[in-house]
């Protein structure tokens, strides 16, 4: 069952080969108000690892004319919207504190674990130094976080696979429902976060590299088209790309979780058995990013379509282990809407509107593929 908890999997992953080649990162994503005029915002933090072995006092950069591996404690924080932006505060190997179990990140202010962070980042001159791959801005916060919906994709991710470092990258979402209250300070603003409004998302990804297609689709904000009414035990989880096996590319292959009111639908093409068959498409037009998904297996079935606005997204940046920036046009959002039919057989369960989505696509530049 997907909504197993398993916080081993949130545990510091980057042992062995991956600490000279590999990332962890856990991901976290809300909104909030603005304590002024009561404008919803969407929000996001990032404690991002590479290469822990390679590392030393300070932050080594990969996108620089030296050319190096990275090593580096990155911290990631901004927001989504008509002024979205992100804002990297980078700490070296040495100066961060790390506990694998239960998992615990500590730099200077900044904390993380899974019930709770808090800190501050704050970038001037970032024109002048390319290789913090983000603008300026200060950002602050203090949250309290409750993990209460998982997305364990299985096997994939257990212990064994994690030791073969079979997969080039892994997935957990032990909160892909969350929720999230404290407060976030965006460049002066206050903002007040509340547990139910905040729709909260909370995720890991480690591993040696990225995938190429980039897929990500996410929303706890869900109407049910049936009664009208808000679906308040339910939530939905798409991702994937083109997920390597060793040296294997396994070609547009999506795992998906749909929790709807207690009701577990999943389509998860690493359990064959299911015979999960998965058709996606993304569009990337002038002013948007279109996702089109539909995936199927013995029992069931959903259509998800999700729309963002470029204006309200942004192109998200990382470089991999090996200091390679192969993802150039990763586009990030967090108030992509649309809607998702779930069907038991050929009769549709629910048609359900979708808001406050966390949305991701893109892909390698030509010559990384």
């Amino acid at each position: 069952m997907f909504s197993k908890s398993d916080k081993t999997r949130d545990s510091f992953m980057l042992h062995g080969r991956l600490a000279r080649r590999g990332y962890d990162w856990w991901w976290h994503s809300f909104t909030g108000v603005n304590s002024e005029t009561g404008v919803e915002k969407s929000f996001f933090i990032e404690f991002f690892i590479c290469n822990p072995e390679l590392g030393g006092d300070r932050p080594v950069f990969g996108q620089t004319k030296e050319k190096n591996k990275p090593s580096y404690l990155m911290i990631k924080v901004g927001t989504w919207g008509e002024d979205a932006k992100q804002i990297h505060r980078f700490f070296g190997i040495n100066n961060i504190n790390i506990r694998a179990y239960p998992f615990q990140v500590r730099a200077d202010d900044c904390y993380l674990d899974d019930y709770k962070t808090y800190g501050s980042v704050k970038c001037i001159n970032s024109n002048k130094h390319p290789e913090y791959m983000c603008v300026d801005g200060e950002f602050s916060w203090n949250l309290k976080i409750n993990k209460i919906i998982p997305f364990n994709v299985g096997y994939g991710a257990s212990s064994f696979f994690r030791r073969l470092n079979l997969f080039e990258m892994f997935w957990h979402a032990e909160g892909m429902k969350s929720t999230y209250d404290g407060e976030v300070i965006l460049d002066g603003v206050h903002y007040d976060v509340k547990k139910d409004t905040s729709y909260g998302y909370a995720d890991k990804n480690w591993g040696r590299d990225f995938t190429s297609p980039w897929v990500w689709l996410s929303s706890n904000n869900l109407v049910s088209k049936k009664t009208g009414k808000k679906l308040t035990n339910s939530v939905f989880d798409i991702g994937g790309g083109c997920p390597k096996v060793g040296f294997v590319a396994l070609k547009r292959k999506l795992l998906s979780a749909i929790y709807y009111e207690e009701k577990c639908y999943e389509f998860n093409f690493s359990k064959f058995w299911t015979f999960t068959r998965t058709k996606f498409n993304c569009q990337d037009t002038d002013d948007k990013i279109i996702w089109d998904v539909e995936q199927k297996n013995i029992t069931n079935k959903f259509v998800c379509h999700i729309e963002c606005l470029k204006k309200d997204m942004l192109l998200v940046n990382y470089e991999s282990p090996l200091g390679i920036k192969k993802h150039n046009h990763l586009w990030n959002g967090g108030t992509g809407t649309g809607y998702l039919k779930l069907y038991h057989r050929d009769k549709l369960i629910d048609e359900i509107e979708i808001l406050n989505a966390g949305c991701e696509y893109g892909e390698f530049d030509k010559e990384e593929k």
